[in-house]
């Protein structure tokens, strides 16, 4: 007997919904009905700001009755990427979920490629960054990276949860990420040459935690400036101060 699965999920924009759905559906993209209840809104300056809703629809095999009905259950992909990772590595089993996820979004011929980023000052372990390829992959990047962001998320959430402890997994697509890393460098010294040329400080654009991390790293041994991070949240930035601005 055949019954339909259906599920209303929302996210930032509108594949993020229909990534979280298809994970939590365990479902690649081909197998499901996409209807769009809600595009979302980014609002005016982050006023009136909406998430975006999706409705998937999937059919499959029906579960037998019972007196009260169970939770949904994991995907059973994602359990057995869990089964197949006996030593608790983290390269090994961060590479395994990724790749889980990626055949749960219907990606072919998915390949990950790890390395240790560079570590940053005062950083105990550096991240680990996954690069996925494969086909039709770069459909999971989305608008400004929310979709890489988002597929990122759940890649750390269930390494750390198999690992039991927190690993800092970075996931790339296609080297959307290492493209993106090096214009952050060049941005960075191009803001510390006018740092000095204006003997002023320079405030950068907020960013997430991995870019400025980025913009640290490239400026660290710069003889003439150095780099802090300020403000909270979302709203987190780095600074470039010339020395002489600090009296040195």
């Amino acid at each position: 007997m055949e019954t339909e699965r259906v599920l209303e999920v929302s996210g930032a924009d509108v594949e993020i919904a229909i990534a979280k759905g298809l994970i939590r559906l365990g479902a690649n993209r081909d197998e499901v009905e996409v209807e769009v209840l809600d595009d979302g809104s980014r609002g005016l300056f982050g006023v009136g700001a909406r998430e975006a809703r999706v409705r998937l629809r999937v059919r499959g095999k029906a579960a037998q009755p019972s007196a009260s009905p169970p939770p949904t259950p994991p995907s059973a992909r994602v359990e057995r990427a869990r089964a197949k990772v006996s030593g608790k590595d983290e390269v090994e089993t961060a590479r395994s979920v990724l790749l889980e996820l990626l055949d749960l979004l219907g990606v072919e011929k998915a390949r990950v490629e790890v390395r240790r980023a560079e570590p940053a000052e005062g950083e105990d372990k550096a991240p680990l960054v996954l690069n996925a390829r494969g086909v039709g992959i770069e459909a999971l990047i989305g608008r400004r990276g929310e979709t890489l962001s988002a597929l990122q998320h759940i890649t750390r959430l269930i390494t750390s949860r198999e690992l039991e402890s927190y690993s800092n997994v970075v996931v790339d697509i296609d080297g959307f990420k290492a493209r993106r890393e090096q214009s952050l460098r060049r941005l960075a010294q191009r803001m510390a040459d006018q740092a000095l040329r204006t003997g002023r400080t320079v405030v950068l654009e907020p960013m997430p935690p991995h870019e400025r991390r980025i913009i640290h790293i490239a400026l660290r041994d710069h003889p003439l400036v150095t780099t802090q991070s300020v403000g909270e949240g979302e709203r987190r930035k780095v600074t470039i101060i010339p020395h002489r601005e600090q009296g040195t």
